[in-house]
């Protein structure tokens, strides 16, 4: 264009912009930057030089990292290159008035010929700015999206090394201020004497893009190789916290570091140009908040990083306590707070999110060396868990978290490489009142506790609605209903909107309550209820003070950890366990998970994620909503996160109900919540991106989304190409009973068992049943595929009365199709606690060999009915799952084909 039609909008008279003019001197390298202008809409000037002018386009919504997001970029008039040297403010007025700041600025290089891109309307190129790095697109388009304008281009970054998903894409967030003087846009906006002025000239190292590179700090014992598994890489727009794992007891070996569970708020800092930013595991920005914090991680001895740790209110004896830590921010005075700071996931240049665990904490401790101020190193302990533990439970601490050595950052991920063990504790209560129960929940809504104090009066210590089936909830009511009074039994009664719906009993039951810690106010946090007391009689009832001698300390240690009776978990070779601690989302979904009661405890949210229509019916036949799927995924996380995460997943989405239209969906889609993960898999000639669960939240994420079943691949991310699960599918036709599929599986089983592969089993929450058999990753999936086809066609030619290994429906009646087509790659078969798009809401549900005497098929195991049955499991049937695993031999394959 040249500059004639910049020159066309302006009025130089009035405006203070510079007319410019073109500079055709050649330069090493060309300049690149992006301007954020708040004009009468807030949107991101692109600008790339090129014969001398800025070639120009407005980002409406600025860049992003994700290759998936394509941003439209409108085309405009070729600036002069002295328009990128000033921050300011154009009088309103005149065109494009408004406040314009220098958010980016660097160099760039077309890939090839930059004006045959231009030309053609795809131009390629690599930015190397201060905030944008990397290879980008700009792309034409003229569809009538966009209202046909020719000028309508698309942003898009490349999947290379800088590119970033979810939340860690959202560079403009992140980065929200200038590189030129570190001032948001208000600052600048304020600044009225800040305003352009005509023909001034930009210094060459400006005009040019030069970068201007921040004297960069050296601490002087640090080392500058970086360490193995360290990535070249931009600081990342957000990076989402390393999650862990609950389990009962804590891992055992010497490959394992120990660190004290911290009672606070999960933080992580990001450190740019000198400015600190605060955010909370949910991505908010806590910095105002946390201004010593932010104060403290500025004056690190560091140019960027980002910092994971923990905030917390610690007493004179090193006790983190989150009362105290509550009643500190209900003040304006966070200055003596403490952040424990456990992991580096990225530092000056370098992501160090697949470096080793012990080489990051390492890094960790140089930078922030031996500060015993507001930012704190968070030691760790080699081997010796339960010896830590043990401890950790005698001096009244939440409890440890043991993490492995070689550890990479899971970010957003809940893995089994990050585990923790809490200390819970447990006090006889006596029952004092209850509440009427909400919705269709029978017996009541929660007990009223209390204990006596020294004087023998009953004091009110809260109450507690969980841990009760519906069988406790209809006997405790009826022996409650016989001890009614008429007043409260308490000195101190709840009062106002705590005494709602209470009804008063004399005070005769006592109940065992679970808990974690005693408040400052004399009431229990997080109370489940373990069951009733016969042998105690109420009046001995009082507030137990704990104490424990060296000798005693394991036998306390493990009464902490002991759960009801039929009710212990255990955590085994890093398989999923339910957790004897784990209060809230079993046992409040064992009271059912499809009653209007548990909807009554948070209508529009579940694990940070917003419902909407929550009450919407997915399953109208069993009176499921949308709520109540949130609800079983929170009480079943534990079990399922397990098998799921890491996957890539194919999903069936059923927006409007399982009966409704419903369709399968295999590649990733941006509208759905950041907490659901993006992973790229081999697909075709190239790849695809497919999406993951490893949290909570992205499960509950993908039911918001209107999924109800999710189907993992049998191998995981950062190598799907090589299987860990071979899934034989026993397919039965519709007149094949009950008796003749167990025999099916039973065969296979001693199959199996002759060429010592293990064999697990689960329901499909339909007709058949899955032999799954995990397998070590030496193999690909077409030799995976192979090994399976073996077998079944084994079968059907050993039985071809029995079994067919082809999917004709025709030549299936009476038979039983051994499917070992999910041994292909891409393939996958239905999730171990997944839910089935069917009547009733079926549950493909993992059981023990022996629970094949009765028929367990269909919805047997049900969304309402799987979460009591986990409550009460004594011994979880995958137990050992992946310690199991085989590799395939040639001599396996060999017995196959000889038993052919």
């Amino acid at each position: 264009m040249g500059l004639s039609q910049y020159h066309a909008k302006r009025d130089f008279r009035k405006t203070p912009e510079p007319r410019g003019r073109v500079l055709r001197a050649k330069a090493p390298s060309l300049g690149y930057l992006i301007q954020k202008h708040a004009a009468s809409h807030l949107h991101y000037d692109f600008r790339l030089e090129l014969n001398g002018v800025l070639l120009s386009w407005a980002v409406p919504k600025g860049p992003s990292l994700d290759p998936a997001d394509k941003r439209l970029a409108m085309h405009v008039e070729d600036h002069p290159l002295e328009y990128g040297q000033f921050e300011g403010t154009i009088p309103k007025g005149q065109y494009g008035g408004g406040t314009v700041m220098l958010w980016d600025r660097g160099t760039w290089a077309p890939v090839g010929d930059a004006e045959a891109g231009m030309r053609k309307g795809h131009l390629k190129f690599d930015l190397d700015g201060e905030k944008l790095q990397g290879r980008w697109a700009l792309i034409r388009t003229h569809g009538s999206k966009y209202g046909g304008k020719a000028e309508a281009w698309l942003l898009v970054k490349d999947n290379d090394e800088h590119a970033r998903r979810g939340m860690d894409a959202r560079i403009v967030d992140a980065e929200p201020d200038s590189v030129a003087s570190g001032r948001g846009i208000d600052a600048i906006a304020a600044d009225h004497g800040n305003v352009w002025h005509p023909n001034r000239s930009a210094p060459e190292n400006v005009r040019r893009g030069a970068v201007k590179k921040a004297k960069k700090k050296t601490r002087p014992d640090a080392t500058t190789e970086p360490p193995s598994g360290a990535r070249r890489a931009a600081l990342p727009a957000m990076i989402s916290p390393a999650l862990c794992s609950l389990v009962a007891d804590p891992p055992k070996g010497g490959d394992w570091l120990h660190e004290v569970k911290y009672d606070g708020y999960r933080l992580v800092c990001r450190l740019a140009r000198g400015k600190a930013r605060i955010f909370s595991r949910n991505a908010k920005e806590w910095t105002a908040r946390f201004p010593a914090l932010a104060r403290a991680v500025a004056g690190l001895d560091a140019q960027s990083t980002w910092i994971d740790g923990e905030m917390c209110a610690v007493d004179e004896a090193g006790r983190s306590s989150f009362q105290a830590l509550q009643t500190a921010l209900s003040g304006t005075d966070t200055s003596h707070l403490v952040f424990f700071a456990f992991d580096l996931p990225y530092l000056d240049g370098y992501d160090l999110r697949d470096v080793p665990l012990v080489e990051r904490k390492k890094k960790l401790a140089d930078l922030i060396g031996r500060s015993r101020t507001t930012i704190r190193y968070s030691p760790e302990v080699e081997g010796a868990g339960g010896e830590m533990f043990v401890q950790a439970c005698r001096l009244n601490l939440e409890g440890i978290v043991s993490k492995r050595a070689d550890s990479l950052y899971g970010s957003g991920l809940r893995t089994r490489n990050w585990v923790k063990v809490k200390c819970i504790q447990r006090q006889e209560m006596v029952i004092g009142g209850y509440t009427d129960p909400q919705g269709s929940r029978a017996g009541f809504g929660a007990l009223l506790l209390g204990v006596h104090d020294e004087s023998g009066d009953l004091r009110y210590a809260g109450k507690v609605g969980t841990g009760f089936d519906d069988i406790a909830l209809e006997r405790i009511r009826a022996r409650l209903d016989k001890l009614a009074s008429k007043t409260p039994p308490f000195v101190n009664p709840p009062r106002a909107y705590q005494a709602r719906g209470a009804h008063w009993v004399k005070p005769t039951l006592v109940a065992e309550i679970k808990f974690t810690e005693w408040s400052a106010g004399g009431a229990l946090r997080h109370p489940s209820f373990a069951g009733l007391r016969e042998d105690k009689k109420a009046s001995d009832v009082v507030r137990e003070k704990p104490v424990a001698s060296p000798a005693s300390a394991p036998a306390l240690a493990a009464k902490a950890q002991k759960a009801p009776a039929g009710r212990k978990k255990k955590a085994v070779n890093g398989t999923r366990k339910a957790h004897a601690g784990k209060e809230t989302p079993a046992r409040r979904a064992a009271a059912g998970v499809g009653k209007k009661s548990v909807q009554s405890a948070g209508k529009d949210s579940v694990a940070g994620v917003k419902l909407s229509h929550p009450d919407k019916l997915l399953f109208p036949e069993a009176d499921l909503s949308k709520l109540s799927l949130a609800r079983y995924y929170e009480s079943v996380a534990d079990w399922i996160l397990p098998q799921v995460e890491s996957r890539p997943l194919s999903l069936y989405r059923c927006p409007d109900g399982w009966g409704a239209q419903c369709f399968y969906q295999k590649h990733a889609d941006k509208s759905v919540h950041a907490s659901v993960r993006r992973v790229e898999v081999p697909e075709g000639k190239g790849t695809a991106t497919y999406f993951s669960a490893g949290s909570l939240q992205a499960l509950v994420a993908l039911v918001q989304w209107g999924v109800i079943e999710l189907h993992p691949w049998g191998s995981r991310i950062p190598n799907p190409a090589k299987p860990d699960r071979l899934v034989f599918d026993f397919d039965p036709a519709d007149d094949v009973p009950w008796d003749a599929l167990v025999e099916a599986v039973r065969m296979l089983q001693t199959l199996l068992e002759k060429i010592e592969l293990p064999a697990f089993l689960k329901t499909t929450g339909g007709k058949g049943l899955h032999v799954v058999v995990p397998i070590k990753r030496t193999v690909t999936w077409t030799q995976a595929k192979a090994f399976t086809k073996a077998i079944a066609d084994m079968m059907a030619r050993t039985f071809p009365d029995r079994f067919i290994a082809s999917m004709s429906k025709s030549k299936r009646q009476g038979k039983i199709f051994v499917d070992y087509l999910r041994n292909a790659e891409g393939a996958t078969a239905i999730a171990p606690y997944g839910i089935r798009a069917r009547k009733n809401a079926p549950v493909s549900t993992p059981i023990e060999w022996g629970e094949l005497a009765k028929d367990v098929r269909f919805d047997h195991f049900n969304v309402v009915t799987v979460p009591r049955r986990l409550t009460r499991q004594r011994k979880d049937p995958w137990e050992g799952l992946e310690a199991a695993s085989r590799t395939l031999t040639a001599a396996m394959f060999g017995h196959v084909g000889a038993t052919r």
